[in-house]
């Protein structure tokens, strides 16, 4: 995800200084960060991170700047570099194959094992509703979709990668970034982590994935929750069908 109005080289440094910076909507936008990352496909430097602890402290120490109640239980990974990489890609990326006549050999093919897009586990909204929502987010903001990506804009990291800039952005004092934040995440991340988690249940299959995807539930869950409390306001209702 980019900014397509990032200022250019002539533009005066309007950066704050850290004093400026609330801590926790800060701390905020690194655990959506950390989220993030955990989800894309394993590098070396994650599958050391995670192995070594340092994921697992990192999310500690940024619940431990927020007013957010979530505990981040062990997170072990048993697998090694390439076990994780091939877990990944089982669970993630890879598709299967079915014949469905074999007289004359017609083949249905199925998407991964557990899908990183929201519209996948949406009973209640298509892929269009829930992506077209979602462009206008991006866009509201002057966000786009990398082009060396090219990725739907409803693929989990990059809503975790918004969620993560719409916490900086109230950190950094914009009164909107929460409401915004706590109407992404009541439109479209409560109920996609949700059921993400739901998905990776299976530890024997799913790794250290299903640890991961509890911790994502369980701080997307918290963050509307104290966002829906502070903001004094209740959760969309209308099928999440609010514009931009």
């Amino acid at each position: 995800m980019s900014d397509t109005d990032a200022a250019g080289p002539d533009q005066p440094d309007t950066r704050l200084d850290r004093e400026a910076v609330a801590p926790d909507p800060a701390a905020r936008g690194v655990l959506y960060q950390t989220l993030a990352r955990v989800f894309e496909h394993p590098t070396e430097q994650l599958h050391a991170d995670l192995a070594g602890g340092d994921i697992e402290t990192g999310l500690r120490d940024a619940l431990a700047a927020t007013t957010l109640e979530v505990t981040v239980p062990a997170l072990s990974v048993e697998d090694d570099y390439r076990q994780l990489s091939a877990r990944y890609n089982g669970l993630f990326a890879l598709g299967s194959a079915v014949t469905t006549d074999r007289t004359d050999g017609s083949v249905e093919t199925e998407g991964p094992a557990v899908s990183l897009y929201e519209s996948s586990h949406r009973d209640d909204a298509t892929w269009e509703t829930v992506n077209v929502d979602l462009a206008r987010a991006y866009e509201y903001y002057g966000l786009s979709v990398d082009t060396d990506e090219r990725d739907h804009h409803d693929n989990l990291g990059l809503q975790l990668e918004f969620a993560g800039y719409l916490a900086r952005r109230e950190a950094l004092g914009e009164d909107d970034a929460a409401a915004a934040r706590r109407d992404l995440l009541d439109r479209h991340l409560t109920v996609f982590t949700d059921s993400l988690r739901e998905s990776l249940a299976e530890p024997a299959t799913a790794g250290i994935y299903t640890v991961l995807a509890t911790v994502l539930d369980r701080v997307v869950a918290a963050d509307h929750a104290d966002l829906t409390d502070r903001l004094d306001t209740s959760a969309s209702t209308d099928g999440r069908e609010v514009s931009w």
